[in-house]
This record gives structure tokens, sequence and C-alpha cells, in this order.
């Protein structure tokens, strides 16, 4: 019998997260570092990476950042390669990186489209594929957390205009459960978290445009912080949610919970 405590501890495992050096990515390496897993942060933009790598060794948090555009197919194997190289092997995949569009449908870039899908679909499915057949299979255990977004479990309004980008996120939502069924008799569990409104780069403009509203739309009336992602995570990637997989849980104050 483990106590509670030690359900949560990930002494000794690794995790790789991808979109890690900023944002809901560096909000997520905080919350594995504190809880004890050696950590590999993944992003296009090597400076940002050498801030969050700084950020957190203050915190004691045993990281290394290997910088890779993910939407690139070419740089899937040798991020896989060099986490394997540096970890030994890979217990936890956190695959958050990603990117959204904003444009009416009628008009939406097929260019823009296969961007948003190549990030936030296709090199979740490359990359979970990669370390699943390297690390996870073959130890016959492993942790998969996808990030997903509310966006994915309903359409927009006229306002949003974020076709692509809700497309994609419907999809990785699906992913997770079919990955979840298929890979549970290696031991790996896949599940997904949807965010609502956070704060970030990628939704500066939304907010912007969508001021108090999307404060008043959440039934808590507030937007997400640095710290709201930190429990999910750890929970999907620890002894504690062992028994979980294919599952979805929204963290938005709410907002999915009512229509509005």
């Amino acid at each position: 019998m483990h106590t509670t405590q030690q359900l949560f501890d990930l002494t000794g495992r690794t995790a790789l997260i991808t979109g890690g050096s900023r944002g809901l990515g560096l909000q997520m390496a905080e919350a594995l570092g504190e809880q004890g897993a050696k950590l590999i942060i993944s992003s296009r933009k090597q400076n940002e990476l050498d801030e969050a790598v700084a950020h957190l060794k203050k915190m004691g948090i045993d990281v290394l950042a290997i910088a890779a555009d993910l939407g690139k197919q070419e740089s899937i194997k040798p991020l896989s390669e060099a986490a394997m190289k540096h970890l030994g092997h890979v217990d936890i995949l956190i695959n958050n990186a990603g990117a959204t569009w904003g444009s009416p449908a009628e008009d939406h870039p097929v260019e823009a489209w296969d961007k948003v899908m190549d990030l936030n679909v296709r090199s979740i499915f490359l990359l979970s594929q990669s370390i699943g057949k390297l690390s996870m299979i073959p130890r016959k255990y492993g942790r998969i957390v996808n990030i997903a977004s509310i966006a994915g479990l309903a359409g927009n309004g006229a306002n949003m205009q974020t076709l692509a980008y809700n497309t994609s996120k419907a999809a990785v939502i699906n992913f997770t459960r079919t990955l979840a069924g298929e890979w549970g008799r290696y031991g790996i569990t896949v599940n997904a978290i949807a965010p609502g409104f956070f704060p970030s780069k990628m939704s500066r403009g939304l907010l912007e445009t969508m001021g108090e509203d999307a404060i008043q739309r959440a039934p808590l009336r507030r937007l997400g912080d640095d710290e709201d992602l930190k429990g999910a995570v750890v929970l999907f990637s620890s002894a504690a949610g062992k028994h979980i997989t294919g599952q979805t849980l929204a963290i938005d104050g709410g907002v999915s919970a009512v229509i509005i």
C-alpha cells in the first residue's frame, strides 16, 4: 500500500515535454520537476529554451533543452533519439506543442490549415509512435498526456474563427481515446487535458478581442493561471493515475459544463 504522497511522487521518472519553454508547457515542466522527474523540454526557439532551463534549474529541477520544430516530420526522429540518449528511456511524454490560426472559414488559407494540422495532430501521432516504439512498448510502461482544448469539445460562434484549431483539438481527443485502447496492453496510459482560457502568447489576441466576456462565460469567473494545470498533469503522469486512460479532463473554470 502506498501513501498519497508516494503515489504522486515522480522521483526517478523521466519526461519529455514539447512546447516546454513557456506558457502551459513550462507550467507542466515545473510540476513534473517539482515532483522529482528528470526533464527534457523542447520547442523551436533556443533562446526561449535557455531562459526556461535557467528558470527550472533555479528551482532545483534536472532539465535539458533540445530545440526542434515538430511541425516538420524530419525533426521527430532526432528529438526522440536525443531524448533516449540523455534520459535512457522516456516514462512520460507531454504532447503540448501547438499552433492556431484565425481566419473566416471561407477564406482560411490551405497552407495555414496544413501548418496547424501538422503541428497539432501529425506531430503528436509521430512523436507518440516514435517514443512508444523506442521506450514505452519495450519497457511495458508509459504515460502520455496530450494537450487538447475545450475548443475541441464544441464549435465556436462567428467571433472566434479558428476552424483548423478546433478541428485539430477534436482530433487530439479522439486520438487519445483510440491510442489508449490500443496501448493499454503495454501498460501505457494515454490521457488528454483540455484547457480553457489561459493567458498565453497563443491566446493573447483572442483574449484581447473577447476581453471580459471570456471571464464572464466561466462559472468560476476567472481565467486559468500559472498553477491550474499542475495537479492534472501530475495525476496523469504518476502512479496516482495508473487506472485512468483514454480520458479528457477540461480545466476551464466550468465553461464546458454550461451553456451561456
